[in-house]
């Protein structure tokens, strides 16, 4: 198993490798037929160590929810780039932060994991599981795109561009990207927060139990609703909304993995 995980933590290496490398369509064409196989390598490798996890039933520990949000947000980026040229420009800040999830997951593969509750219906657990990852993944390919717009307009107002700004889809592009994937997110986490609502519900007679998961889930959920608002109403781009959308996925960064984090590894 330890193999297993190894193999999977060097494709995401290769991965976070790849825009180093000088071949030809990394830059301005970044779906070159190196780029594919690197990207197939490096998703079967986080799908198939996921798989591995979830075999022998639902994991709750901290590892395997990073693994299986590493799997998720490589199937949607692999999707996107297929879709996009733009979205295959993401890979210099996604690859890099993928290995540093899959790096933590490694160190603390051995965390003790809190059970599922035995109270919780199958159906709307199943909802649940699957509105979080994809909110999680969607969000973090829209992170990306903001993290993207922030570093281009930086070295657009210095007039210091880089080989990294090279790599990188032009504003525009991230902008579009960041409104594209907000939306999605919003709905998938409107769905995600809805189907919590109904699982503490048949749970515990209560309709929401305020705890920090809750709390960092629901400004996550306020502050892309905001955002989206603004945006359509008043235009606000570039910098501005790149910090914003850091700032709402720092806050469901804490509701997902960091709360496991707190009860897997600080206080067990």
């Amino acid at each position: 198993m330890l193999l297993f995980n190894l193999a999977a933590l060097a494709a995401l290496a290769a991965l976070a490798a790849l825009p180093l490398a000088r071949f030809p369509g990394v830059g301005a064409e970044a779906r070159s037929a190196l780029f594919w196989i690197v990207v197939a390598v490096a998703t079967a490798g986080a799908m198939s160590w996921t798989w591995a996890l979830f075999a022998g039933g639902w994991q709750t520990g901290l590892a395997a929810a990073l693994w299986l949000t590493i799997a998720a947000t490589l199937a949607l980026f692999a999707g996107g780039a297929a879709l996009s040229p733009a979205c295959a420009r993401l890979l210099p800040l996604l690859g890099p932060y993928l290995l540093v999830l899959a790096v933590a997951a490694t160190v603390w593969a051995h965390a003790p994991a809190r059970p599922v509750s035995p109270g919780a219906p199958e159906a709307w657990l199943g909802v649940h599981i699957v509105a979080s990852v994809a909110t999680y993944a969607l969000f973090t390919l829209a992170a990306t795109a903001g993290a993207t717009v922030f570093v281009q307009e930086r070295a657009l107002k210095s007039r210091r561009p880089t080989r990294l700004t090279a790599l990188l889809p032009a504003v525009a592009e991230g902008e579009a990207m960041q409104r594209r994937l907000l939306l999605g997110s919003a709905v998938v986490l409107g769905l995600g927060l809805a189907s919590g609502v109904v699982i503490q519900y048949l749970e515990t007679g209560e309709a929401m139990v305020l705890n920090h998961k809750t709390l960092f889930s629901v400004l996550a959920f306020v502050m892309i609703a905001v955002l989206i608002a603004i945006e359509r109403t008043s235009g606000l781009a570039g910098r501005r909304a790149a910090r914003l959308i850091l700032l709402a996925y720092l806050f469901l960064t804490l509701a997902y993995p960091g709360v496991k984090f707190v009860t897997d590894v600080l206080l067990a």
